[in-house]
């Protein structure tokens, strides 16, 4: 349907500072939103019928754009940091004008309501206005999608305003560069201007939930995929982006609850999302069949490119990014749940890609390496955007999802190993990267090895194996694993060279150590005693 704004159920948009007289197209279908994009030029349908846009300038997050409102319900809250950049509440006002003004010039806008959080007990309504209909989309994909007879008094709790078209005046502005993602919790709205990055309004609500649901509710809020499999029992897979999270949780044998953002309650498991978001470079239907599949009519594709004189994607393409994505409902793929709720976890998985070759392919960790671990948030990278740049670089995000994490990393770390505690979770730690050598030596670890360790995890025969202690890093390693060749699971005796992989084993403890030094003050003597030993 496409009607005027006074006719939105509820309330108007008059309080936000948007004007009536702008054509609002509200709630509109998926096929009318992609018609709507294809009559604006936003995008093009491939050979499959997704529609495939280009977001322009950003092609992923700008992190040192993202600020958050310091006012006297955050200045003693949020932990203010390099992520969590404080802007001051007059610069609120002057950017939430910009955009209601620049809104207001548009002769169209695409209104939705939607929600986040699968479990009803914590859904927060959200209401979503655009300058474009394919950002709309990505919404409809990406958060929950209330009944239709949801709408007629739907109240939203918090508005999101998108006006990727908008150059800010930075330092009329108070920020950065003419491009700017703002939350106000005071006032409960997400400013986005001069980004057209899509992912900035998932990561948006996502800060929010993180805020909100441990302090208010007592919810722990994770950045992890999760899946729920036959008998019931719930898994979580933790890791930044790259190491596997959605690959992994997208398993034919189970249930997907959700693939990027989830609360953890005195009862379960919740995901906040209604869709999935998952990295399109290099796909293919062999490896990753249920993420291939959904690329179909009502899926948003960013920044890929055809093959020439072709509508087919070329998923080895990196030229615009290697950030490559495609939103879509979660119900594209088959074994998604509805409500996508479970239990209590029995199993989580840390996710890496150690491009130094370093860590197991599979550990078992203690609780207190499981913290240690988790405050870290490590995996390692290989830089393929810069030319000439092939070693290895070290990342450390704490809690798996630092730039989302408005509180302390100990206030997450702490809630987790209560849970630890309480519900006995075995963690273990999955190294998706490099076997046999660093990068450019060695060969990335089989993704079906990688699966057949995770399905003996989940089936409760990998913790009757013998194990082992990694000398460094102190994790038990299983010296053996249904369909893995044994000799893969040591990663000291895939390498050739037996003191390269002790030096490199070396100094990537001393990175854990060094970066460690700034959480030690928070954390009891049994979390720093499971440091990797130098």
């Amino acid at each position: 349907m496409s009607v005027q704004s006074i006719a939105i159920p509820a309330n108007n948009l008059a309080r936000l500072g948007l004007r009536t007289t702008n054509v609002i197209h509200y709630q509109l279908s998926p096929e009318e939103l992609v018609q709507d994009a294809l009559r604006r030029g936003e995008g093009v349908l491939n050979d499959t019928g997704a529609l495939v846009i280009k977001t322009g300038e950003f092609t992923g997050r700008s992190p040192k754009d993202k600020f958050i409102v310091k006012d006297s319900e955050t200045e003693h809250s949020v932990n203010w940091n390099d992520f969590n950049i404080p802007l001051d509440e007059k610069y609120f006002h002057i950017i939430h004008q910009k955009i209601t003004d620049y809104l207001n010039q548009q002769p169209e806008l695409w209104v939705r309501d939607a929600y986040a959080c699968a479990d009803k007990k914590y859904r927060m309504n959200i209401r979503v206005i655009n300058e474009r209909p394919s950002l709309n989309l990505f919404a409809y994909n990406m958060f929950l999608r209330p009944a239709e007879e949801e709408l007629d008094d739907f109240q939203p709790e918090w508005h999101i305003l998108s006006a990727p078209g908008l150059m800010l005046d930075a330092r009329e502005c108070g920020v950065r560069q003419h491009n700017a993602a703002v939350i106000s919790f005071k006032h409960r709205i997400i400013l986005i201007a001069g980004s057209g990055y899509t992912g900035e309004m998932k990561k948006g609500i996502f800060t929010v939930l993180n805020y909100l649901l441990p302090q208010e509710n007592g919810v722990l809020s994770m950045h992890c995929s999760a899946n729920k499999g036959p008998q019931g029992d719930t898994a979580l897979f933790f890791g930044l982006s790259g190491t596997g999270k959605t690959t992994l949780s997208a398993d034919p044998q189970r249930g997907l609850i959700g693939d990027d953002e989830h609360g953890w309650t005195d009862t379960g498991i919740f995901n906040f999302e209604g869709g999935c978001y998952a990295k399109c470079i290099d796909l293919s239907a062999e490896k990753e069949p249920e993420i291939f599949n959904a690329i179909r009519p009502g899926a948003l594709v960013e920044n890929t490119v055809f093959h020439p004189g072709t509508t087919s994607i070329n998923f080895a393409d990196k030229s615009i990014t290697e950030n490559t994505r495609v939103s879509y409902p979660l119900n594209f793929i088959s074994n998604a749940l509805e409500p996508s709720v479970g239990g209590i976890p029995a199993n989580i998985f840390f996710l890496t890609c150690d491009a130094y070759g370093v860590l197991p392919p599979v550990s078992l960790l203690t609780p207190e390496q499981a913290m240690y671990q988790f405050i870290s948030g490590y995996t390692a990278k290989v830089a393929g955007t810069e030319a000439g740049v092939t070693e290895p670089k070290s990342t450390f995000s704490a809690c798996f999802g630092a730039p989302f994490l408005p509180l302390h990393p100990g206030k997450y770390a702490a809630m987790l190993g209560a849970k630890l505690k309480q519900h006995h979770a075995k963690v273990w730690l999955i190294n998706t990267g490099w076997t046999g050598g660093g990068y450019g030596v060695g060969n990335r670890m089989k993704l079906a090895y990688t699966r057949a360790m995770i399905t003996a995890a989940l089936e409760g025969k990998l913790e009757n194996e013998t194990f082992e202690a990694h000398p460094v890093f102190g994790f038990k390693v299983p010296q053996n694993c249904s369909g893995v060749p044994a000799e893969v699971l040591n990663p000291r005796n895939t390498w050739n060279n037996k003191a390269a992989y002790d030096k490199a084993a070396q100094n990537l403890a001393q990175q854990f150590v060094n970066n460690f030094e700034k959480y030690a003050s928070g954390v009891s003597a049994e979390v720093l005693a499971a440091a990797p030993k130098i």
